[in-house]
């Protein structure tokens, strides 16, 4: 057991060590949308890690206003304040989004669009899913979106090609080695880039 001494000796710890909170973002509210079944396995993937928490944020469950204003009116408070309290709050975010007409859906445009310094200085990652494409046209027209509000997007995804081949019906993979690999190497790198950022945060706040 260490004594009084020795534990005044060591460098005191800061709000850096603590686990991770990722955000992992529904962009889908289509009618009929496979996202449920994308986003509740790479959550249940990412809670296996020990140095990070998770919050599923689902655009369809908590539905922004689609007329954006500076000045929100008791109504559009209420909606922001199921969503832009827990983004806040995240060191991380992996968005989990399919492939609209080559693009990504216009409620997660929306969602991004309502917020600023939520995203400043932290690390995105992709979930993408779709049929031949898996969704990685959409992640492409995402990046540069993200760069806007000053967020950092890691390199690699998790892209589900034909993903309605690949699910079981309780939501698991059919064949999960590939995805469960990219997965891990994305998380890592979300890891990486959010321990980092947010000690860079702590020390220096990020002004835009």
């Amino acid at each position: 057991m260490a004594t009084d001494t020795a534990v005044s000796t060591a460098e005191p710890r800061t709000g850096t060590d603590s686990p991770i909170r990722l955000a992992v973002i529904l962009g889908s509210t289509r009618d009929g949308r496979f996202g449920p079944k994308v986003a509740g396995w790479f959550a249940r993937r990412a809670a296996l890690r020990s140095d990070m928490s998770v919050d599923v944020v689902d655009l369809a469950e908590t539905p922004l206003p689609t007329a954006l204003t500076h000045r929100p009116g008791p109504e559009e408070r209420a909606a922001l304040e199921a969503v832009t309290p827990r983004l806040d709050a995240a060191d991380a975010f992996a968005v989990v989004t399919p492939e609209y007409n080559h693009s990504y859906p216009a409620a997660l445009k929306n969602a991004i669009d309502w917020h600023y310094t939520q995203w400043q200085a932290k690390p995105v990652g992709f979930v993408s899913y779709g049929g031949i494409s898996g969704g990685l046209r959409a992640v492409e027209h995402l990046r540069p979106v993200f760069a806007e509000v000053h967020a950092v997007t890691v390199r690699d995804t998790v892209s589900f090609h034909n993903a309605g081949g690949l699910f079981e019906p309780d939501g698991e993979l059919k064949d999960p080695e590939g995805p469960d690999t990219a997965a891990g190497v994305m998380l890592d790198q979300l890891a990486w880039w959010a321990r980092a950022l947010r000690t860079a945060r702590t020390t220096h706040p990020y002004g835009a």
